[in-house]
């Protein structure tokens, strides 16, 4: 017989303070610079296709989700970061559906959150690359006025669009198609065509900092995938002049949002620290091979879905030795 006063109860019997609402509310707050300057670059159309890919989401999961989910901030994000990786001039239609598939299929298939294998957001980008190729790499020019929209960003769906507007390449596909560099001050604060979330690579750093320094991300995730890319990329451009150094590749196309906001994903990236250092660098590798001999000019989305297929078997391998035991044991 217990105590009157005590109270037993199954472990775990240390409580943290922060729970996966706060978190995920968290990272909403810190990635709202981040929208708010795609939104002074790109105008009215940018704020729209966020809305749009966050509309589709956040729907899906009231709809399909398991239980009350929709106020604990996981579509939030999965909107936020799927319209990040979205040009501007993007029919909304199609930011709408590759909201749907990224949690339909890239989460609530899997069991719901924190049991999915790859992030929905990139998977929802996967599927809108797959199924319109052309519009999600029609790129706007920055700076054509706020209220003036970057494409038919209101086409019905299935129907061809009739709006035209001022389009230019982006910094790797001009690296990639015609040799040029971009300056390194314009990749830093974002002032090239490309992606929403490619707008301002300085807030997204800050943004990665004050999560870190909350204790909401593993910090060895995103110092792993930036030192393996500087690397590689360092010890390419001394064999061949004609690659880009360490800074280009960095600071260009959507390498710093994926490093600090998707590879970081908890329940898509290794548990141990080890494995953080691991994936990291895998995510590094193949974004740099990808870049330089791929097909495609960018290679963030293929690098961070590739290694979050090798999750569990990080995980298996770092996993640290019970204490008492011998090499081998409880693995």
């Amino acid at each position: 017989m217990s105590h009157p006063g005590l109270l037993v109860t199954a472990s775990p019997h240390l409580i943290g303070r922060d729970s996966t609402p706060k978190i995920m509310w968290h990272v909403v707050l810190s990635l709202l610079p981040v929208v708010a300057v795609s939104g002074y670059y790109f105008g009215v159309s940018a704020l729209l296709v966020i809305l749009a890919a966050s509309l589709g989401c956040l729907l899906t999961e009231r709809l399909f989700g398991r239980g009350d989910t929709i106020g604990d901030g996981s579509a939030v994000i999965t909107g936020l970061l799927l319209g990040l990786c979205l040009p501007a001039g993007l029919p909304l239609w199609m930011a709408l559906l590759g909201g749907i598939f990224a949690v339909g299929v890239g989460k609530l298939v899997f069991g719901g959150l924190g049991q999915n294998v790859f992030n929905p957001a990139l998977i929802g980008r996967a599927f809108l690359q797959a199924a319109f190729p052309v519009a999600i790499t029609t790129w706007p020019a920055p700076g054509q006025g706020f209220w003036n929209l970057s494409g038919d960003s209101f086409a019905l769906p299935f129907m061809q669009a009739s709006t035209d507007a001022l389009t230019e390449a982006t910094p790797l596909g001009l690296l990639k198609f015609e040799g040029q560099l971009t300056p390194v001050r314009d990749l830093m604060f974002g002032t090239t065509a490309g992606s929403l979330g490619e707008t301002a690579a300085a807030l997204i750093l800050l943004g990665g900092a004050y999560l870190a320094w909350r204790g909401y991300l593993n910090w060895r995730i995103p110092i792993s995938v930036m030192l393996s890319t500087a690397i590689c990329a360092t010890v390419m451009h001394a064999v061949n002049a004609d690659y880009p150094a360490a800074p280009f590749m960095l600071l260009s196309g959507g390498l710093m949002l994926g490093a600090v906001y998707m590879a970081t994903d908890m329940v898509t990236s290794p548990v141990t620290n080890a494995g953080a250092w691991v994936f990291g660098a895998g995510i590094g590798v193949l974004l740099v091979v990808i870049r330089l001999w791929g097909g495609l000019p960018e290679g963030v989305m293929y690098a961070i879905l590739l290694m979050n297929a090798t999750v569990p078997f990080i995980n298996r391998l770092t996993q640290p030795r019970v204490f008492g035991t011998g090499k081998g044991v409880g693995r």
